[in-house]
């Protein structure tokens, strides 16, 4: 079945904080295989794994210097192996995080073309001759995207870190190494792939100065969903992934369009399975500024994700549906309420995701609620880009107390810390590192396993009932209520069968009023115990029902 996919839960691992087998305080690969069961007694069937190959680390693995192997830190190819094989062996695929926008400076690729024009692997790379800086494009980690290179006398593009160099995909031979590469890891068994920000591979070639006309003047819209990023999406396709039947693949998108991601996931342009896009997760960015604290807008959320989820049905494409990732904040703790109703909001948001129309994803340690984990001094933060943020922060003149506490919001670290697996940690017996959040004593897997109506058994609900429901893999979508200010609600509708999914995103109970037809209904899932369709929903309450 070409469209298995549908069907399917995807479980998202961080390998560095998942779980650490040998107790370096690193998490790695034999950490996740000691943990596959736990995995696929969560009804997952696809596990997806952020970057293990050979990487200086910059960032966080999304750098990389050697395609063909494993970092030592997360273990050997041969562990790999053994994971993979282990994963199969349980009914389950498994994806890789491909970076093929840029490599690390380490790769050998870079270090080849320093040597020269001369060099096969100059045109690997994006280089601009120029007596100034080429244009005023900046990186997506602040200040110009371009470097000076004296040796050369050019400079070389990077939209990511200093040290992540743009690939330039219209020469052909790169193309072609980075297809031969995708082969390498299909013939090992790997099941697809999530490619990484995929739709900046095609630059405008004129490379020219963005202006004030534009949102954002940074130079995105030379480089987002570029003038061949289509051709080279199907090429990708015919060269790599049409050879491996089943195979599965996810696109994320940067600043990308509704109509650009039909394009990417139509299954007759034979480009990708489906696309990841972020606009939902911006929502609590007052006037697109994220380093600030603000409630989220509850509206414009509604507005975002039936938008979304209604274009890209009628163009009949394809959606991640998520809520986290690791560079996400934690959901519960963005969203949801972790003090008062963690178990409620962390189901209702749960709900809300899983029954819309898309794949859905869920981030290790979801699955039992863990939260952001409130980090007091900066010495507790890793992640470059707080860091950056905390001193740009104090040099506006903001006071240190103001801008911990938007880090505690708004951090990367806050969905980095170590997986939760005991009351005393048992991520590593090693010292971990980056801190745990303080609540493991009692958030954390094994309390959840052993309790009834536990969040991960909504969780495994939730993937039961996808593969038992034709109408929630393969259904259309009709939002309702949309300008209610507390409920999220939704009809999906497939065949004769009609199933509505309500949502209270907030702690107080509210009013409800819908189709009386429903009140008579099956009810699939909910995270209160229900006699029936009540006029009131409790704090966070959800809820599906089928007639």
């Amino acid at each position: 079945m070409k469209d298995w996919f549908k069907k399917s839960v995807v479980y998202q691992i961080y390998p560095k904080s998942f779980n650490d087998s040998n107790n370096d305080g690193i998490g790695d690969i034999k950490g996740i295989i000691e943990k596959l069961d736990y995995i696929k007694n969560l009804g997952i069937e696809v596990i997806w794994l952020t970057p293990i190959y050979v990487s200086p680390q910059k960032d966080n693995g999304y750098d990389i210097a050697d395609y063909y192997n494993i970092d030592p830190i997360f273990g050997t190819m041969e562990d790999f192996e053994d994971l993979l094989n282990k994963v199969h062996e349980r009914g389950m695929k498994l994806i890789m995080d491909m970076v093929v926008n840029h490599t690390s400076t380490e790769h050998k690729w870079f270090k080849e073309a320093l040597k020269g024009e001369d060099n096969p692997y100059h045109d690997f790379y994006i280089w601009k001759k120029s007596n100034k800086v080429p244009n005023n494009w900046q990186s997506k980690f602040g200040g110009s995207a371009w470097e000076y290179v004296e040796s050369l006398d050019k400079y070389y593009l990077h939209l990511f870190d200093v040290t992540q160099a743009d690939l330039n995909w219209e020469n052909p031979k790169l193309r072609e190494e980075v297809y031969k590469m995708m082969c390498f890891w299909m013939d090992k068994g790997v099941d697809g792939f999530r490619l990484d920000v995929v739709n900046l591979i095609s630059k405008d070639q004129s490379f020219k100065d963005d202006t004030l006309e534009s949102p954002n003047h940074d130079g995105r819209r030379f480089y987002t969903d570029g003038p061949r990023i289509h051709e080279y999406l199907h090429e990708m396709n015919k060269n790599v992934f049409s050879k491996y039947e089943g195979s599965m693949t996810v696109g994320e998108m940067s600043s990308t369009t509704i109509n650009h991601c039909i394009n990417y996931t139509k299954p007759e342009r034979e480009e990708l399975s489906m696309t990841f896009n972020f606009h939902h997760l911006k929502v609590d960015y007052p006037n697109g500024e994220k380093w600030s604290l603000a409630p989220f807008d509850f509206i414009q959320l509604k507005n975002i994700l039936f938008t979304w989820q209604v274009g890209m049905q009628e163009g009949n494409g394809w959606n991640a549906t998520f809520w986290s990732n690791h560079d996400q904040p934690r959901a519960l703790s963005r969203f949801g309420d972790d003090k008062n109703y963690p178990k409620e909001s962390a189901k209702m948001l749960a709900t809300t995701i899983h029954l819309m129309r898309g794949t859905p994803y869920v981030y290790q340690g979801e699955e039992i609620g863990m939260t952001n984990p409130y980090f007091e001094t900066i010495d507790k933060y890793k992640d470059v880009e707080s860091i950056n943020a905390y001193n740009n922060l104090l040099k506006k003149g903001y006071l240190e107390k103001e801008v911990l506490e938007i880090l505690k919001s708004k951090s990367r670290d806050n969905s980095r810390t170590p997986i939760q697996w005991d009351e005393n940690g048992g991520f590593s017996e090693g010292k971990s590192w980056i801190d745990m959040a303080d609540n493991y004593k009692y958030i954390n897997a094994k309390k959840c396993l052993e309790e009834e109506n536990s969040i991960y058994e909504y969780y495994g609900k939730l993937a039961k009932l996808r593969k038992e429901y034709d109408i929630i893999s393969h259904g259309d979508i009709e939002p309702i209520l949309e300008e209610d200010e507390n409920i999220l609600a939704y009809i999906r509708k497939y065949k004769e069968n009609e199933l509505l999914v309500v949502c209270n995103f907030f702690g107080k109970e509210v009013n409800l009023n819908i189709d009386d037809k429903f009140k008579k209904g099956k009810i699939l899932i909910s995270n209160y115990d229900m006699n029936g369709v009540s006029n009131i929903l409790k704090p966070y309450e959800c809820f599906a029902v089928l007639v």
